[in-house]
């Protein structure tokens, strides 16, 4: 079967890997995608990753800015267009004749979608739409406060902000379609960097108002302070050959058999330890502490990797580079990575599609085209016009807003961050969620102590309905048998095999709804070595890259002189490996609920659809997610985590702290003036980029 957009028609009038990622999906996905360009290119085209954000599409030469209008030249493309997405800066698309005001007149199915940096109206919207200022600003840098022994915030290295606003895009503009379906009409579709980095903010804005009354217990966050060390259950631990390897067992059961396969297990016997071990008191947590990481450095990575895979319930894997995930076996063997010749580049191997979909999957094959290689192609055959569609529900056309995936009902069967946060950013979208939790409750919302229990999930779980329901009995099955019929989408983030046993496998379901979108949101992917073992962020950040390229230069380190130096690089590597792989997942997770909802409503396909943990967080590394010979090295945060180079990076004012991005071209000299040191711009020591950069 061709792909759930298949036959949707595309323009993208876009720049740089934000809009490009949300129109490479869109592409992957079996949509024509026509990128229009300058006749000199995207001038980010320059970034290494642009061959993975450009890739499937065709590339039409206009300028734009010439002589005679940008609505007129493109006149041919928008009678036929579904979609249309740009970049401008705010107001920049209606000073080209193509707001979505003036659009809409002519085009009325058209969806428009802007993506921006600080959104389209507000004090910042004019600001340079640039993830490191985005992340400064937002608060998303003073989340890491703590991560360096130095006071002040650090540098958020994974853009996180590129990745959550791509998928936004892609979001809202399928949620677009599916109301077009019922309306007849296309509307805008607005999202932002800003806007992005809101699922990666997981506790800090209600703890932050909770904190000034209640400091003893929420005066900090986890791991923030100094010296404040991870949870047994989440702990980096160096082994024989210096490697370090991300332990991520969080339930006490995940927990128990770490200890057995670790040949530990006799530390849960001990008087005071008959509890998990945040209930141990500080001296029995930090004597087990020390004898683990004792422990570890008693085998290499590899011979403990081959002890968890053996046991099976061990979440555990070493850390390493994005590109280094690139090769690894569980991506390649669940057709995570993609492999094509370039006829440029040569052999490029890249991030797959964010979802599997067994009936109308991605097509990946197609590698980025050349400026303007399609222009003539294009233009002389250009889409046919699109016939005004007809709502589906009698005046519906003329009836009020309502919410795009209002009628969209989602059966929930998941535990903790990604898969429920996926879920919570469905409901917003006016989606009914049903969360159908064990007895007593879904254990994400107690995680955390004392008054932090619980603050994620009022995030995660915001929206949805709930009911508690025993899987495992008969009466607790009949009500799903009772609920599937009228749902549109099962959504669950169990292991293989689990749904099965509890009566809500695909099969179960589809013998029930045949139209039901089954969506498995789990670690490693059905068809990974690793489909069965367990996993959590931690693993996720340690496995795709994203940890170690936040720790800096210099970490892990490959030798400890002592049980302190140790214990402090462990601190350093959880800090690094802070919440973001779970929302960088459930990012990945609400996309591939729309593909699969789109493809009932476009070709009336239910289906199986896989997403899993480690392939949406190579997602969020895109800016390493693609390797070929002669592309540069991945930049490296430096020691002190406070940026990329002198011109991008945090820096201690008199009062507080700010971050500079002044890279681009012109801006060194803006900042000479503004700094009133204008001889500093006519230094030769400072004369081009790459002697700035020295």
């Amino acid at each position: 079967m061709s792909g759930p957009l298949a036959g949707l028609r595309v323009l993208d009038l876009s720049s740089g890997p934000a809009a490009g990622l949300a129109t490479m999906v869109l592409a992957d996905f079996g949509a024509d995608v026509v990128k229009v360009e300058p006749p000199g290119g995207d001038p980010l085209r320059r970034l290494p990753n642009a061959p993975l954000w450009l890739r499937g599409k065709r590339s039409v030469a206009i300028d734009l800015d010439a002589a005679g209008g940008a609505r007129e030249r493109l006149a041919p493309l928008l009678a036929g267009a579904d979609v249309l997405v740009e970049s401008f800066a705010p107001g920049g698309a209606a000073a080209l004749g193509l707001g979505h005001g003036t659009l809409a007149a002519a085009h009325p199915a058209l969806v428009t979608c802007s993506v921006t940096g600080w959104g389209a109206s507000g004090p910042y919207a004019h600001y340079p739409a640039d993830e490191g200022l985005v992340a400064a600003r937002s608060g998303r840098m003073g989340a890491f406060r703590g991560l360096p022994r130095r006071g002040g915030p650090a540098f958020a290295a994974v853009p996180v902000g590129t990745h959550g606003c791509a998928q936004a895009a892609v979001q809202g503009i399928l949620a677009a379609l599916l109301e077009r379906e019922r309306s007849g009409r296309g509307q805008r579709v607005e999202t932002s960097l800003l806007q992005g980095m809101i699922p990666f903010d997981t506790t800090d804005l209600v703890r932050v108002q909770l904190a000034a009354r209640h400091p003893d217990e929420l005066g900090t966050a986890p791991y923030s302070a100094p010296g404040q060390l991870p949870t047994l259950n989440y702990h980096p631990v160096m082994t024989k050959d210096g490697r370090w390897i991300q332990l991520g067992n969080l339930l006490e059961h995940l927990f128990s058999s770490f200890l057995a396969a670790a040949d530990l297990i006799e530390l849960i016997a001990g008087e005071g330890y008959r509890s998990q071990p945040t209930g141990w008191s500080e001296a029995a947590r930090e004597a087990a502490r020390d004898r683990i990481l004792l422990r570890m450095r008693e085998e290499t990575a590899d011979e403990w990797m081959a002890r968890f895979r053996a046991n099976g319930n061990v979440a555990a894997e070493p850390f390493a580079s994005t590109r280094d995930a690139l090769g690894n076996v569980e991506l390649v063997a669940n057709g995570d990575v993609v492999e094509v010749d370039h006829p440029r580049l040569g052999r490029v191997h890249a991030v797959g599609p964010i979802a599997h979909l067994a009936a109308t999957p991605a097509r990946v094959d197609r590698v980025e085209p050349e400026v303007g290689e399609h222009t003539a192609e294009v233009l002389a055959s250009p889409w046919p016009a699109r016939a005004a569609p007809v709502p589906a529900v009698a005046g519906a056309a003329d009836g009020g807003a309502r919410a795009p995936l209002d009628g969209v009902t989602i059966l929930e069967f998941a535990t903790i961050i990604a898969t429920p946060l996926a879920a919570g950013l469905l409901a917003d979208l006016g989606a009914r969620v049903i969360k159908v939790e064990p007895i007593g409750g879904d254990p994400g919302r107690r995680v955390g102590g004392a008054l932090a229990a619980g603050l994620g999930a009022v995030k995660y779980n915001v929206g949805k309905e709930s009911i508690c329901v025993d899987l495992k009995s008969p009466d607790g099955r009949e009500v799903i048998r009772r609920l599937l019929p009228t749902a549109d989408v099962v959504l669950h983030n169990y292991r293989p095999g689990v749904p099965e046993r509890l009566g809500i496998g695909y099969e179960d379901a589809r013998a029930l709804n045949p139209r039901i979108v089954w969506v498995s949101a789990n670690g490693y992917g059905a068809r990974a070595p690793g489909a069965h073992r367990p996993c959590a962020h931690p693993i996720a950040g340690a496995f795709a890259g994203g940890a170690l390229h936040q720790a800096g230069a210099g970490m892990p380190p490959t030798a400890c002189a002592s049980l302190e130096e140790l214990r402090e690089a462990a601190r350093w590597l959880m800090r690094a490996n802070e919440v973001n792989p779970d929302p960088n997942t459930s990012m990945a997770i609400a996309t591939a609920v729309l593909l699969g909802v789109t493809a009932v409503r476009r070709q009336g396909i239910g289906q199986r659809v896989f997403v899993n943990m480690l392939a949406a967080n190579v997602y969020a590394n895109h800016d390493d997610a693609i390797d070929y010979a002669g592309k540069p090295p991945r930049r490296a945060v430096d020691a002190e985590v406070l940026g990329l180079g002198a011109l991008y990076r945090l820096y201690e004012a008199a009062e507080g702290w700010v971050f500079l991005a002044a890279e681009e071209p012109g801006a060194f000299d803006r900042l000479c003036a503004a700094a009133g040191r204008d001889d500093l711009a006519h230094d030769p020591r400072f004369a081009g980029p790459a002697a700035r950069s020295e």
